[in-house]
């Protein structure tokens, strides 16, 4: 299809953390759509680094709802076994660790000990204060996590799909953000770019709750001496919200797929639904009509 727009390959991502809901139909949907506009491949990555929430219902809960709803993917694990066995982000740990690695090299990274709780004690908004900064703990001390170093004022650019350029600085719910867990594995912001960085992406969908991701994303791969990553287009997505204004979750299993399912929600119902709360004017069959 001669669009204008041209991409080599975009992603789906999600987070076996939970049954798949509307939500995140929604931004598999837009995904797809826009790849086959576009021409670009469509990978199927499973964000699995949240070890203690991964479960394997939720793992074969995406295939499920991926095949229920029909949307179709060209790269990535078709099965539980494959996922297991070639696709989950243990068998990428030596990239991540080698940016880790590159980080801790150039003193861009410091060690803190702080939970989320003491991180809402020092400030009322969650936004960490730089609290560890100045202890000088040992990275490679049991427990603590590494934050990366968020001092370059210099605006952060981000391309949209029309070409044009959003200049915007890190914002302050992103300051020293955590690289490292305290658990050893790399956090989602370091994986998240190493493996679009990896895998070749250059387009990347997803909703407008995670614009500070991409800039915090955008950050580190400046840090990471990653320039092609500054070539991605992104398209941030407008919600789905429930009845009081909120954003769908994962602990809402009404909005799950794998529970409407459950009350015979046939896949054109679902897709209606999901149009519906778009706003859509005609009613919202398959994914394929969003092309």
């Amino acid at each position: 299809m001669n669009t204008g727009l041209a991409f080599q390959r975009t992603r789906i991502a999600p987070t076996p953390s939970g049954y798949l809901h509307l939500g995140n139909v929604l931004s598999m949907a837009k995904t797809v759509a826009l790849a086959r506009y576009t021409g670009a491949r469509v990978l199927l990555r499973i964000d699995d680094l949240d070890r203690e929430r991964v479960r394997r219902e939720y793992v074969e809960d995406i295939f499920a709802t991926l095949d229920y709803l029909d949307i179709r993917y060209d790269e990535g694990p078709r099965n539980y076994r494959e996922y297991v066995d070639e696709y989950a982000q243990q068998h990428r740990l030596e990239l991540y660790n080698n940016a880790l690695n590159d980080l801790r090299e150039r003193g861009l990274v410091f060690a803190c000990g702080c939970s989320r709780s003491d991180v809402l004690q020092a400030s009322a908004d969650g936004h960490y204060t730089g609290t560890c900064r100045q202890k000088a703990l040992p990275l490679d001390g049991a427990g603590l996590s590494w934050r990366l170093y968020t001092d370059n004022p210099a605006e952060l650019a981000v391309a949209d799909l029309g070409g044009q350029v959003i200049r915007a600085g890190l914002p302050p719910s992103m300051a020293d953000f955590i690289v490292r867990k305290k658990d050893g594995f790399p956090a989602y912001q370091l994986a998240s770019v190493v493996d679009d960085f990896h895998f070749g992406v250059d387009l990347i969908v997803r909703g407008a709750d995670l614009w500070e991701s991409s800039l915090a994303q955008c950050y580190l791969a400046r840090c990471l001496g990653a320039e092609r990553f500054s070539a991605i287009k992104f398209l941030h997505h407008p919600l789905l919200l429930d009845a009081d204004g909120r954003k769908l979750s994962k602990s809402a299993g009404a909005t799950s797929v794998h529970y409407l399912r459950k009350q015979g929600k046939s896949r054109a119902e679902i897709y209606r639904m999901i149009g519906k709360w778009m706003g859509l004017e005609k009613p919202l069959n398959h994914w394929e009509e969003l092309v």
